[in-house]
């Protein structure tokens, strides 16, 4: 038996490596060449010290209350150098990749398919030759242009594991990877970095809010079609908003997730005071008392920066406190993200 274990560090780099039943933590990642902050090794100093942010594990019991205390442990906190994984997990490592001496990953993909929608998006599907790339439902990778020496940001809008990948792409007037494009041939090579982000979905333990702003849709559609194969029972509400009617993309596809995901509702909404769309404004308009579960909700919020910023503002002025809060904001045309 080995679990997959998804190391997050503090800089947004997540590294994926792989731990044998009974084998601590620690030891995996040095084999997989991760120099993880330790000092003794022997449970006593805590340098080791990282948070679990998912999965069951054995903590093991040859280490002292300084290096990990009864209430750290209670909070998710484990020493690595004891830790024995007894599931899929994954880690949040206190410091950044650069530290541990390991970095992102790189690896080739090809255009299979580009698919525009109206002037709005276009969905980008790439097929990936070698092992599918593992990352974390919500993640993103950089993308480089070809001929360009840059590189630009897109959340993965399909499930980890596949060997088939899509990305929905704002679509930029002479915007560098939009103009490309244009021109793209099927099996054009493009060089992928990543994954990287800490918008992510956590372990599902309550309701969870989704809310999406134009192409920040992307991860969601990750997080529903991961959500839909595990079969969850939670209540999940997701908003999707965007400016005009033309740009409602994809409504097809979140609709076939009402009939896969069981208690999953939806609604649009187009703040275009011309559209006669049924439900027009912001999509803090429209939230439901019942998805903010009385504030007992894991929050995540995906979209351009006032967007986000706006949505922030509103649960701040009007007292609302989910149980979790999770954000990233975008700008189209820069590789640059916020996340929290």
């Amino acid at each position: 038996m080995c679990y997959k274990i998804a190391l997050n560090f503090e800089d947004g780099v997540t590294r994926f490596i792989g731990c044998k039943s009974g084998e601590k933590l620690l030891d995996a990642a040095y084999r997989a060449k991760i120099n993880l902050p330790m000092d003794c090794s022997d449970g006593v100093c805590g340098t080791c010290k990282c948070r679990a942010e998912s999965g069951s594990y054995d903590l093991g019991d040859d280490f002292i209350d300084d290096a990990l205390s009864a209430d750290e442990a209670e909070g998710g906190l484990v020493l690595t150098c004891q830790m024995k994984p007894k599931s899929d997990c994954v880690i949040a490592v206190p410091t950044t990749s650069v530290a541990c001496k390991t970095g992102q990953q790189k690896f080739v993909a090809t255009v299979a398919n580009i698919v525009p929608h109206n002037d709005t998006a276009i969905v980008l599907e790439l097929d990936v030759d070698t092992d599918p790339p593992a990352f974390l439902p919500g993640q993103y990778v950089n993308i480089g242009v070809p001929d360009s020496g840059q590189y630009r940001s897109y959340s993965f809008s399909t499930a980890p594991g596949e060997q088939k990948i899509a990305f929905l792409i704002k679509k930029i007037p002479d915007g560098l990877m939009s103009t490309w494009l244009e021109r793209a041939e099927v099996g054009a090579e493009l060089e992928l970095t990543g994954p990287l982000g800490s918008f992510y979905l956590r372990e599902v333990q309550r309701p969870l809010l989704f809310l999406a702003g134009g192409t920040g849709l992307a991860p969601f559609l990750s997080m529903l079609e991961v959500l839909a194969r595990e079969k969850s029972q939670q209540q999940v509400h997701l908003i999707y908003g965007v400016t005009r009617d033309l740009d409602l993309v994809l409504a097809d596809e979140i609709e076939a997730y009402a009939g896969r995901l069981a208690n999953f509702t939806y609604s649009t909404v187009v703040a275009d005071e011309a559209s006669s769309h049924r439900r027009k404004g912001w999509v803090t308009q429209h939230i439901p008392q019942k998805a903010l579960n009385g504030g007992d909700v894991d929050l995540y919020l995906c979209g351009p920066p006032p967007m986000v910023d706006a949505v922030r503002r509103y649960f701040d002025d009007n007292g609302i406190k989910p149980n979790s809060f999770h954000y990233e904001k975008f700008t189209p045309n820069v590789a640059v993200r916020e996340a929290a």
